[in-house]
């Protein structure tokens, strides 16, 4: 009678652990996701504290979701300024693969990414919390995603005076930064921009409500790395 007692005990006690293990890996980010768009702005629309500011965004909406076990980073583009060099999107990334919110893999690689075999669309582009982004002919429109790249993921070069990434993602107001169409959709005369998920057309400016105008809600896709 006291083994079976024991035996009994220890079973429930390896129970307890293991309840509280899988609690603890959850807690931590036991999240398999690997890509997002975020499913909200900072709140300063492309004023988003720099790539160091966009990337902790990114860690914050990632943890949140259990997956701030991982390295991630924002997908954005900044130009040459105060003798640092420009980056680009695609470098910043890690190799792949990546997989959305629902498990689906949506490039297997950073060429696979910039392919036209990349699964990158609107039914496919979730946020953290696996939720479709509105796009053109929803009610609200918030198909445009900050990227400043071109669609090979490099840095969307400025013309003289212009600007393509608010500012290396420090303005507010005026400005301008490319943006993608997560939905492969919108006006863009050009069929090609206008489809690219990356790399459609430039902003009206970097407020909250100058991205508006362009059916942008500051949204970024987010990358991990690892």
């Amino acid at each position: 009678m006291p083994s079976r007692l024991f035996l009994s005990t220890g079973a429930a006690v390896a129970a307890t652990a293991l309840i509280i293990g899988c609690g603890a890996m959850r807690s931590s980010g036991g999240n398999s996701m690997s890509f997002f768009i975020t499913s909200v702005n900072p709140g300063k629309g492309g004023d988003l504290g720099g790539l160091a500011g966009a990337d902790r965004f990114c860690q914050s909406l990632a943890t949140s979701a259990g997956a701030g076990n991982k390295t991630w980073r924002a997908y954005l583009s900044t130009a040459a300024a105060d003798g640092q060099p420009a980056v680009n999107a695609r470098d910043r990334i890690g190799t792949g693969p990546w997989t959305n919110a629902k498990g689906v893999v949506v490039a297997t690689s950073v060429a696979d990414l910039h392919s036209a075999n990349a699964k990158v669309g609107k039914d496919t582009s979730l946020t953290e919390k696996g939720e479709v982004v509105s796009g053109a002919g929803d009610p609200v429109n918030r198909h445009d995603i900050l990227t400043g790249s071109r669609p090979d993921g490099t840095l969307a070069v400025p013309d003289a005076g212009k600007d393509t990434t608010c500012g290396n993602w420090t303005k507010s107001d005026g400005g301008s930064a490319i943006v993608g169409h997560h939905d492969h959709k919108g006006t863009n005369p050009d069929p090609v921009a206008n489809a690219s998920w990356n790399s459609s057309h430039g902003t009206r400016g970097c407020s909250v409500d100058q991205l508006k105008m362009s059916g942008s809600a500051g949204l970024m896709y987010c990358f991990a790395t690892n």
